[in-house]
Order: C-alpha cells, then sequence, then structure tokens
C-alpha cells in the first residue's frame, strides 16, 4: 500500500511505545529526552519518520532497556541495513522483498511453513532455477540470477552465526515433481542432509497422514524473532509481489502457536530425514 512506512521502522517504534507507556511516560515526556515536539516521538512510534543512531540510544537508555535488547534494536534501526546483498539483485528481487531481507538479516529465529514447494532458504540452485522459471515476475532470461540471489542469501541466513531455522514443510510440496526425477532427487537429498548435519536447521515434514491440522485453512507463511527485544517479530505471507509483512504483535503470536502446534504433528526431525531419505531413493 503506498505511504505505508517500511515493516523494519514500524517494528522499532511499536517497541518504543511499549517501553514507553510501561513506564508511565507520555509523548511529551519521551519528547523532552530528545529535546524535541511531541509529534516527532509520534511519527517515529508509527514507523512514518526513522531515528537517529543517537536519539535510538538516548531512548532506549532513558526507558532503562537491557544493553543486549539494545543492541539488537539498534540492528533493526540502523540504515545501514538498507545496503545487502540484495543490491546485487535488484533487476531479479521484487522491491517489496527488500524490507523483509533486512529484517531476515538480523533476526534470532526463523520458522518457515510451506506448503507448495521446498523453502527458498533451502533450495538448490537446481530447484530454484525451476521454480524462477515459473515466476511471472522473473524477466525471461534471468532465472538463473535469481536462483544466485537465493545462493547468496542461504549464505548469509545458514551461516554458522546465523539465525535458528525451524521449517515445516507439507508431503505434498515434497511430492511436486519440480524440474525433473534427478533433481528434485538431489533436493530431497539436500534437503535431508541439511537437516542432519547444521545443528541450526530443523526440517519436520507434515505427513498427509497427519490429516486435518492448524495450517491446513492458511497459506505459506514465515515468522522472524527476534532474542532480546521482547514481544518482537514479524510475519511474512506469500505473494507474487514479494509477500506481506504483518507486524501487529497478535498476528505474530497467532502465527507462532499455529506453527508450535504445526510442529508438534509434524513428524520429528530425525523421521522426517528418514522420509526424505526415502522419497530421493537413498
Amino acid at each position: 500500500m503506498t505511504g505505508t512506512p517500511p515493516a523494519r521502522r514500524r517494528l522499532l517504534g511499536a517497541v518504543l511505545r511499549r517501553y514507553r507507556e510501561n513506564l508511565g511516560y507520555d509523548l511529551a515526556d519521551a519528547a523532552r529526552v530528545l529535546d524535541c515536539d511531541r509529534s516527532k516521538i509520534s511519527r517515529i512510534e508509527t514507523g512514518h519518520r526513522g531515528i537517529s543512531r543517537r536519539d535510538l540510544r538516548d531512548l532506549l537508555a532513558e526507558y532503562g532497556v537491557a544493553e543486549e535488547a539494545s543492541r539488537e534494536l539498534e540492528a533493526i534501526g540502523d540504515p545501514r541495513r538498507a545496503r545487502g546483498w540484495w543490491q546485487d539483485y535488484s533487476d531479479v528481487l521484487p522491491e517489496a522483498l527488500e524490507d523483509y531481507l533486512i529484517l531476515e538479516a538480523v533476526a534470532a529465529e526463523v520458522l518457515v511453513y510451506e506448503t507448495q514447494q521446498v523453502p527458498g532458504l533451502l533450495q538448490t540452485p537446481g530447484y530454484a532455477q525451476a521454480i524462477a522459471g515459473t515466476d511471472p515476475g522473473v524477466p525471461a532470461g534471468l532465472e538463473a540470477r535469481l536462483a544466485s540471489a537465493w545462493a547468496a542469501r542461504q549464505e548469509q541466513v545458514l551461516a554458522p552465526d546465523g539465525p535458528a531455522v525451524s521449517a515445516v514443510v507439507t508431503e505434498g510440496a515434497l511430492r511436486q515433481a519440480v524440474g525433473g526425477t534427478a533433481l528434485m532427487r538431489a533436493q530431497l537429498a539436500h534437503l535431508a542432509a541439511i537437516s542432519e548435519n547444521n545443528a541450526r536447521v530443523a526440517v519436520q515434514v507434515l505427513p498427509f497422514a497427519a490429516g486435518a491440522h492448524p495450517g491446513i485453512g492458511t497459506g505459506p507463511a514465515v515468522v522472524l524473532g527476534f532474542a532480546q527485544a521482547s514481544g518482537l517479530g514479524v510475519v511474512k505471507l506469500a505473494s507474487l509481489s514479494g509477500g506481506i509483512l504483518l507486524d501487529w504483535q497478535r498476528d505474530v503470536e497467532r502465527y507462532v502457536r499455529a506453527f508450535t502446534e504445526l510442529q508438534a504433528v509434524a513428524l520429528p526431525p530425525d523421521k522426517s530425514a528418514s522420509l526424505l531419505r526415502q522419497l530421493a531413493g537413498g
């Protein structure tokens, strides 16, 4: 929607408002901290205005926010975060996706529920290119570029110091024959290997036998969590335009609950890996 503030500014502003209100401060109290008018504080808290690093530190110090939480919030608010690996792939990545990728780069936890395909974070280059070939938003001939973009994303997010990734993937997504038998087998074997060998990644298969489940009435979704800032999170819903971001705390909590329930009915990681090996023919 035109005029909607970036999600990371909305997130940061909402947290600052909660900190302020929890102390019983009004807008005038916060304005005195920064020696500014009330309207500036209001616009910061609604995400319609950014906040400088100095002003953010002054507010967080006044609100008594712990050092680790302050560092996390400063990382989210840092304007330099607008520059990242995704800038090299602006020709194939939707502009709307950039806001999400900035947040993903500083998240502590990534929860993925996928119904139609292997999650982008866990795709092989061949699989990613085959998926890109069906995306009406990807210019013809640039499918390999999009696959390279996903590889760059994986390099950052799946690094040893990256976030913890938990994925629940439906059995139907795994049986969707993308790119032919050989490519699909390689993808399934790759998925099993990641789950077995990367301690920060857990993959669970939601089998057909699970029947009705908490995700049956919804589509793919990703929830980003942040370790230190209580109540801070964002939900990304799939769309052809790059995704829709939900940042209301109530929405985030609802999706986290649904994901926890999905994990409970999905196969545990070890049995999921065995099924993936079986489907891969290994």
